[in-house]
């Protein structure tokens, strides 16, 4: 099985209204799902290297395990530049989110091109909350949007608003992807809320990360 290829974004701050980057249980808790089924994972962020971390409860205790741990520490430290990877090298193409990806995602020329060419050999694309945000700019050779006619689920007006950053971000997520065509699939406020239509696999919120991931392994291994 080829890697499936966790994204993040690199962006750190939040139009100057605090820092932000990926958050950390969008990460832990797919990446969880997929070393329980056996699934092999590399990370890549936007610029590479060491991305921004946002969402750092250690309360958690996936997110404390992970953490805690070096090996896991390094690999993220060591991230690949999302420009540099191979697509052909990879099953699948995991966004996750953070504020921070509704800034970089969008306007980031390789996030539309792996993620083309992984949906064209046949593998699948995933992202959670604002991780959908890479979707937004993404074309099929025909020039239609990915997410068009398709069921998506990402972070909500409603829960943009809850958080008071509404006038804060770029655009609002699921707006746009509505805008793009997509048939969102809003759940209430910080509930799981997965939506999968073929091989296009996303999650509302970080209550919905290892549901995500949980769907893309099935998809993977069927």
């Amino acid at each position: 099985m080829k890697p499936i290829l966790i994204v993040m974004t690199s962006h750190g701050d939040k139009a100057g209204h605090g820092p932000t980057g990926y958050f950390l249980s969008e990460v832990t808790h797919p990446l969880a799902v997929f070393e329980r089924e056996g699934l092999p994972v590399a990370f890549a962020s936007i610029q590479g290297g060491d991305p921004p971390v946002d969402g750092m409860d250690l309360d958690d205790p996936t997110n404390a395990r992970y953490w805690n741990d070096p090996d896991f520490r390094a690999r993220i430290a060591a991230s690949l530049k999302l420009s540099e990877v191979n697509p052909a090298d990879y099953s699948a193409i995991f966004f996750a989110g953070g504020h921070g990806a509704v800034w970089d995602f969008p306007t980031t020329q390789a996030v539309n091109d792996k993620t083309r060419a992984i949906w064209e050999q046949g593998g699948v694309v995933s992202a959670v909350c604002h991780g959908p945000a890479a979707l937004t700019n993404v074309t099929l050779p025909d020039g239609k949007p990915l997410v068009a006619g398709r069921e998506v689920a990402a972070f909500t007006d409603a829960e943009e608003r809850a958080v008071g950053l509404e006038k804060v971000v770029p655009f609002l997520l699921s707006t746009r992807l509505a805008e793009l065509g997509a048939k969102m699939q809003p759940g209430p406020d910080w509930t799981s809320k997965v939506a999968v239509d073929g091989r296009l696999v996303t999650g509302q919120n970080p209550q919905s990360a290892t549901a995500v991931g949980e769907a893309v392994a099935k998809l993977l291994k069927s």
